[in-house]
């Protein structure tokens, strides 16, 4: 019989640590607190009661929140209000595939800086700055960051909103793992250091996203954005001409589960389930592939594992497939390089499989070391 398929491959939730029943209970107070509400079109922006949560758990007016069909349409509609064809973008090295292959796309000239242990190389970006390269955005994940899984420090936040000021330019916070925490103390995001201070003309320092994908579930689909007044609503113009209004049910359905305490209940069970995961995954990497390079993330999805150098990528992801092991290639979140980089994500493996996962992947580096 063939072996099951074990997937490092996609970061998400696997079915045991979602709510589910939290959820189908929402659900049923959504349709009973605001059938009439939830069943029409609704505004461009999001549900109301949604936004307000929202507003309010970040601290900021509701007229700053767009809320969306996931993060990631939440992050088109932001790349097609400001990243014109030929624009100037600054991201990390490396970088989430779909927003660098999104930003390519819409046109976009991308520089890629290098990202360090405690985040992206801000020597480097004033090199660029200074150079007269002018960002219509610098894109960040500030918290263990995908694919990478590093945070950035306090001390980069802080300069990199100096040189947001300084250089003028909105720094794109995209951060979806924040709550996502194993260990340590969590930062406050950029959005919050920046106190919504704008640049003039109703340009925002910081521009935030976040998703409930990995704190509730995927299939909901609802992320949001903030940003100043000015920007939301020109994006949420831009929404109601592409498809008048997201989905109200989604939303409401997500509003009554925070409203209720279940997030910060399933923050707290996702967290506790994922950082025992990506400990027996370290564990496993240690005993089973000890040429191999990586640093433990401190929460998040996501592992970065650097292979040996005569085990290229690509030719490992194709030994791993057939022993029915699926990751990622860590040339998918770059502009060039990563043929030694796979990205790990431990978030859909349950650790009763993590050890087995491991060693096929262990056995797939084997066999392309022994090639001539």
């Amino acid at each position: 019989m063939a072996a099951e398929l074990i997937s490092f491959a996609r970061g998400a939730p696997s079915l045991d640590i979602v709510d589910v029943a939290g959820l189908s209970a929402a659900a049923t107070r959504a349709f009973a607190t605001d059938p009439a509400g939830i069943t029409g079109y609704g505004s461009a922006l999001g549900y109301l009661p949604l936004r307000e949560w929202i507003a309010g758990r970040h601290g900021v007016s509701v007229e700053r929140v767009l809320v969306s069909n996931g993060s990631l349409q939440a992050d088109a509609l932001l790349f097609a209000e400001l990243v014109a064809p030929g624009a100037e973008v600054v991201v990390e090295r490396p970088t989430y595939d779909r927003t660098l292959g999104n930003l390519v796309a819409a046109g976009a000239r991308v520089h890629q800086l290098t990202l360090q242990p405690d985040g992206i190389d801000l020597d480097e970006l004033r090199k660029l700055l200074v150079a007269g390269v002018h960002p219509a955005l610098a894109h960040v994940i500030p918290n263990y960051q995908n694919p990478a899984g590093v945070t950035l420090s306090l001390a980069k936040r802080q300069r990199l909103l100096e040189l947001a000021a300084e250089f003028r330019f909105p720094v794109f916070e995209d951060d979806p793992y924040a709550e996502i925490r194993f260990r340590g103390e969590p930062l406050p995001s950029m959005l919050s250091l920046a106190d919504g201070r704008d640049q003039g003309d109703g340009r925002a320092t910081v521009v935030h996203a976040s998703s409930f994908t990995k704190t509730i579930c995927p299939g909901i689909r609802v992320g949001y954005l903030i940003g100043s007044p000015e920007l939301i609503a020109a994006i949420a113009d831009r929404a109601t001409r592409t498809y008048i209004s997201p989905g109200m049910v989604a939303q409401a359905i997500v509003h009554q589960f925070c409203a209720a305490g279940d997030l910060d209940r399933s923050i707290e069970r996702v967290r506790a389930a994922l950082a025992r995961r990506v400990r027996r995954l370290a564990e496993a990497l240690r005993t089973h592939l000890p040429d191999a390079r990586f640093t433990e993330p401190a929460g998040g999805y996501f592992l970065w594992l650097e292979l040996p150098p005569d085990a290229p990528a690509s030719a490992v992801t194709a030994a791993a497939a057939a022993r029915q092991v699926a990751v990622v290639n860590g040339g998918d979140f770059l502009l060039g390089g990563g043929e030694q980089a796979l990205r790990l994500a431990f978030s859909a493996v349950t650790e009763d499989r993590i050890e087995a996962g491991v060693r096929r992947l262990a056995e797939a580096v084997a066999e392309v070391r022994r090639r001539p």
